[in-house]
């Protein structure tokens, strides 16, 4: 069987350092790692078994998170963390706490504290006194 050329992707910079540690454990390269727990995932992901359905109903709120067995629960609450932590990469809350009137600080490329205010405006904090 011919071995399926790579394609280039992004991937997020915790999961990469997870599987660097990770990878070094199980004697991986941190790529051989991230296809491992992709195939591991793709998987788990596609059993259309009794207790993924339970699974998926626990996820849509049908059935109660008591009602799953242990394992089932491991796996709901990996489909849990993995949730969020895609939307916490995909919110924007400088946007969003703005738009609720809040100013927020950050820091620039240069190291220097930036407030960012509600209305659009940024102004760079002196840092000397």
């Amino acid at each position: 069987m011919a071995e399926a050329l790579d394609r280039v992707t992004r991937v997020a910079a915790d999961l990469m350092d997870s599987a660097a540690s990770e990878g070094a454990r199980q004697s991986r390269s941190a790529k051989q790692q991230l296809d491992h727990w992709a195939r591991v995932g793709r998987a788990v992901s596609s059993q259309h078994t009794s207790s993924r359905r339970r699974v998926e109903a626990a996820l849509a709120g049908h059935l109660a998170t008591g009602d799953l067995t242990v394992e089932e629960g491991v796996v709901f609450n990996a489909e849990i963390s993995a949730a969020i932590e895609e939307s916490l990469a995909r919110t924007n809350y400088g946007a969003a706490l703005a738009g609720q009137g809040i100013t927020t600080v950050a820091l620039n490329d240069a190291g220097e504290i930036v407030e960012h205010r509600p209305d659009g405006t940024e102004v760079v904090l002196s840092g000397r006194r």
